[in-house]
């Protein structure tokens, strides 16, 4: 038996020997290659600031392009919903909003794409997305949700929207794709603080105007563009005197005739609707039949019958009644007056381009504040720069647990050094990637460059360590940290393939929200690849050689 097996081993050892064995039992290799690397080990470590500066070109590229990236928050939801406004001048009925609601709702309907169409009236629709702004109540204002039988493309919405924008001139009818991230009244905003109404609102419609001349702005809003009449009393005094009434008494009874006084409720299925008692509508939109309504002196019931009570006095006898227009809404932040101008851009369109070229015509036209007046942008914008900001509030800690794992593991501080170098230079490589690639530049970009870091240190560090391990590469001697390199080089290629491939189902069907998360990191570990096989070896040969000579 022993000698069957001992025949068995002889004939095994023979045969591993002296056959050729396949490429999947050894791994890929070629000579050329081989040889063409190892050339360039021999001159990157012959002059070590070359090494460097090969592995610095794509980072340094990558933070001078980061500047020219277009910028997007989020991205926009796909899904087979629109969301759609409709805005008539403010003094418009709730029945005028319902007409006109419903004549939209007809004209889109004839869209084959669009499936059915809700409105809401005088309200907010309830919150079927995450992060859709609600609690609105105006009598001309209504919100719909558009069930699509399609992913809503940014053509179709934009097709649609100028289609009713033709059909409704008076009204403001916005058509929106469904957006991520946190919410937001309108992608472009800005604010504009000041004591004085008047002028906030001069400069409100200058800075307006200036917006609705930049290219893919479909409609703009600002806070103190509309008036609503106001119904102002001249009150005689010694007539109200002489009827036994005041001030209160006269604004009091104006408002129960005008407004109404609660006198019940009435149950309609299981909601309990209140009613009020008021003059009609004809009396309340005319100014001669106001002037006309009778008030009752004081001692009288209030809780009688007032339209046929005979001790009334009419009220063109107690005061004189004047309509002027008045700022319909007094908007304030933070206790300041402000006037809010607001920006709704095409599907597709990126805010940041758009509030850009708005901030360029704005300079372009000597767009100056007066003293006590001040601007800020708000909008996507503000939102972008607050999620950022927390987001880097973190930083310093994990800078601070990063750094001491690493000089605990490496047991050198020169080598932790090198390794911050790398995570610079990942940041770069991500920013290099998004610009390659034609991606913009947001929250998911942005945290797939964090992300980046955690990778692409991984290569470097087993680089590095395994130098350190190594008694003639840790004294900074190039033919044996050529052959370390030449080593982990295998490892360092299957990691980085590896990772590259697992992100490519995020890209191809990763939709318009994951690719700038993938792109960013499997860019950038392919780019870490060079800093790990020659920007990390050169770096410490530098550091090791500094200030001697150590030529072969």
């Amino acid at each position: 038996g022993s000698g069957v097996a001992g025949k068995l081993y002889h004939i095994y050892h023979y045969y591993s020997h002296y056959i050729q064995r396949k490429w999947w039992q050894t791994g890929f290799a070629n000579s050329y290659l081989t040889k063409l690397y190892k050339v360039s080990l021999r001159s990157v470590f012959s002059s070590p600031w070359l090494g460097i500066l090969l592995g610095l070109i794509l980072p340094i590229t990558g933070f001078i392009q980061v500047r020219t990236l277009p910028r997007q928050f989020f991205p926009p939801a796909e899904r087979n919903q629109l969301q759609i406004e409709l805005e008539l001048p403010a003094l418009s009925s709730i029945e005028k909003t319902k007409n006109t609601a419903i004549k939209v709702r007809n004209l889109i309907l004839k869209h084959p794409e669009i499936e059915e169409i809700q409105w809401f009236l005088g309200r907010s629709s309830p919150r079927y997305f995450y992060n859709l702004a609600s609690g609105r109540q105006d009598p001309n204002y209504s919100q719909g949700i558009l069930q699509l039988n399609l992913i809503a493309k940014p053509e179709f919405v934009n097709a649609l929207q100028a289609e009713v924008d033709t059909k409704f001139p008076d009204a403001q009818v916005l058509i929106r794709q469904l957006e991520q991230g946190p919410p937001f009244d309108a992608p472009v905003e800005m604010r504009i603080y000041g004591p004085n109404l008047n002028r906030l609102q001069e400069l409100g419609q200058q800075a307006r105007t200036l917006l609705s001349q930049v290219p893919k702005v479909t409609h703009t809003r600002d806070t103190l563009s509309e008036l609503r009449p106001q119904l102002q009393l001249q009150v005689n005094e010694e007539e109200v005197r002489l009827a036994g009434l005041d001030h209160a008494t006269v604004a009091q009874q104006l408002e129960m005739l005008l407004e109404g006084n609660l006198g019940g409720s009435i149950i309609e299925d299981t909601e309990e609707i209140p009613v009020r008692v008021r003059v009609s509508n004809t009396q309340r939109g005319d100014i001669s039949q106001i002037t006309s309504l009778d008030l009752q002196p004081t001692g009288s019931s209030l809780n009688q019958n007032r339209f046929s009570a005979t001790n009334t006095i009419p009220l063109s006898a107690l005061a004189k009644v004047e309509l002027k227009p008045e700022f319909s809404l007094i908007k304030r932040r933070n206790g300041r007056r402000v006037n809010l101008i607001q920006g709704f851009i095409a599907a597709g369109v990126l805010p940041s381009e758009v509030l850009h070229k708005w901030q360029q015509k704005l300079n372009d036209s000597n767009f100056e504040l007066p003293s006590g007046y001040w601007l800020e942008v708000a909008g996507e914008s503000e939102k972008q720069g607050e999620t950022e900001a927390n987001l880097f509030a973190t930083v310093p800690l994990v800078l601070l647990l990063a750094t001491s794992i690493l000089v605990l593991s490496l047991n050198s501080f020169r080598a932790t050094a090198i390794i911050g170098g790398v995570a610079i230079c990942a940041i770069g490589l991500g920013f290099f990637s998004l610009w390659l690639f034609g991606y913009p530049f947001g929250f998911m970009s942005l945290i797939g460059t964090f992300g980046l870091v955690g990778v692409a240190i991984n290569d470097s560090v087993v680089v590095l360590a395994t130098i350190l391990e190594d008694p003639k590469a840790s004294t900074g001697n190039r033919r044996a940290m050529r052959q370390v390199v030449m080593g982990s080089t295998r490892h360092v290629v299957a990691t980085t393939l590896t990772t590259m491939i697992g992100f490519v189902p995020l890209l191809v069907q990763g939709g318009l929200f994951w690719p700038p998360l993938a792109i960013a990191i499997a860019g950038g570990v392919g780019g870490s690849t060079l800093v790990a096989l020659y920007l990390v070896p050169c770096s410490y040969l530098f550091m090791a050689n500094f200030g001697r000579s150590n030529k072969e």
